[in-house]
């Protein structure tokens, strides 16, 4: 018994629609392949050999990526000969142009933030950052989100538009860093001496730069302490070293405090701040200077 005639007629069709699919399948698979493990690594070795900056390299790699990808379905779809199959429609076209602009309107937002992200120059991989009380490293700088890495090994997604808009601080945007640590004495002891054994405690640290030469000042008269704020800088700061540099600081002034009975025993505050070097370019994101 032969097939109806009304299935026999379509049969054709079926198989040219699937011969097109399958051409499309296998273009694709070609294009994708030669860019993604031939294209890709290529440029990736080019931007290696060019030793480029490793936020803007990530970046540029990232926009690749979704090249090939565009690329692949444009290709497979032309060669399949599915390239027209909707610019035959306008109302098509508009009617879905328009509901992707409303559902992706936070994606191209983000999208368009993490573009500022990347050329910014003091904003990028590695960096020791802070911003809404909260502080990390950067991981990644994506197209949707940036990841940081908190100081006890957490990961923060944060959507770009969120570091795009609010002020962040970059500790290590500059060549160098000061530290501020303010500690109270006794009203009978010696602020002279007290202030001697700061800067020497300075001077005596391999870590701390004589230029700019650190400096000691009487920061307030407390109700039962002189409190005096000491500063002084380090070079190529990062978080590992600010903190060493700061605690085996304390340490040492500590111990000479008690070997010259100064009193440590009265209130006593202890303030911690970072501040870019006056003679560096601030980074325009940093927003702790005084």
């Amino acid at each position: 018994m032969g097939l109806p005639q009304s299935i026999s007629s379509l049969l054709p069709k079926y198989a040219a629609v699937g011969a097109q699919l399958a051409e499309l399948l296998v273009v694709s698979a070609v294009v994708y392949i030669l860019g993604r493990y031939l294209l890709e690594p290529a440029v990736a070795w080019l931007f290696a050999r060019r030793d480029l900056d490793p936020t803007l390299t990530r970046a540029l790699q990232k926009t690749l990526h979704v090249g090939v990808i565009v690329a692949t379905l444009a290709v497979g779809a032309a060669a399949a000969g599915f390239g027209g199959l909707l610019g035959g429609s306008a109302l098509i076209v508009a009617a879905l142009t328009l509901a992707v602009g409303f559902a992706a309107q936070d994606v191209i937002s983000n999208f368009v933030a993490g573009v500022f992200i990347v050329q910014d120059r003091n904003f990028t991989i590695d960096d020791w950052i802070e911003w809404d009380d909260k502080a990390g490293f950067i991981d990644d700088i994506g197209f949707r989100v940036t990841r940081v890495r908190t100081f006890d090994n957490e990961t923060i997604t944060v959507p770009n538009t969120v570091l795009a808009t609010t002020p962040v601080t970059n500790r290590m945007s500059n060549e160098t860093l000061r530290i501020s640590y303010t500690v109270g004495i006794g009203y009978d002891d010696d602020i002279d001496e007290a202030t001697r054994i700061l800067l020497a405690a300075a001077a005596d640290h391999d870590e701390i730069l004589d230029d700019p030469e650190p400096s000691v000042r009487v920061a307030e008269l407390g109700d039962s302490a002189v409190l005096l704020q000491s500063r002084f800088w380090i070079d190529n700061p990062d978080r590992e070293e600010f903190s060493e540099t700061r605690s085996e600081y304390i340490r040492t002034v500590k111990e000479r405090f008690d070997d010259t009975g100064i009193d440590l025993s009265t209130t006593t505050q202890h303030e911690l701040s970072g501040e870019l070097a006056v003679d560096e370019p601030p980074s325009s994101r940093a927003t702790d200077q005084e």
